[in-house]
């Protein structure tokens, strides 16, 4: 059965534009590989971190949500982990409150965007 699961992770500040871009899609060809569907990404940025982690005041934020299988949730913190480009990660299973809100959010999102091009 999939379930909704959505995760965050914080890059280290020092990679450039194109690795930062690189890193975010080997996560996402990870999943993707493994039979999960991803729904939604979020490039937020390069953005100032509570404390420092490993020197570093800042880092790139990502956050992608997905449809996958639980037990693919295993291979994709170990990646992570193994991954020295991330700093920080959190994955979760969204219930269905948090999984409509996250859709909500979503639409919000797009509807702003196309605003903005009008």
């Amino acid at each position: 059965m999939l379930n909704h699961y959505e995760t965050a992770f914080i890059l280290t500040p020092v990679l450039s534009d194109v690795q930062m871009k690189e890193a975010v899609e080997k996560f996402k060809a990870l999943l993707t590989d493994n039979g999960a569907t991803i729904v939604n990404e979020e490039l937020w940025g390069l953005r100032k971190l509570a404390y420092s982690i490993q020197k570093k005041s800042t880092g790139f934020y990502v956050l992608l949500q997905f449809d996958a299988e639980p037990s693919l949730i295993e291979t994709l913190e170990t990646s992570y982990r193994r991954d020295e480009r991330v700093l920080r990660f959190l994955t979760f299973r969204l219930d269905k409150y948090a999984y409509e809100y996250a859709e909500k959010r979503k639409h919000l999102k797009a509807a702003k965007a196309e605003n903005k091009e009008e």
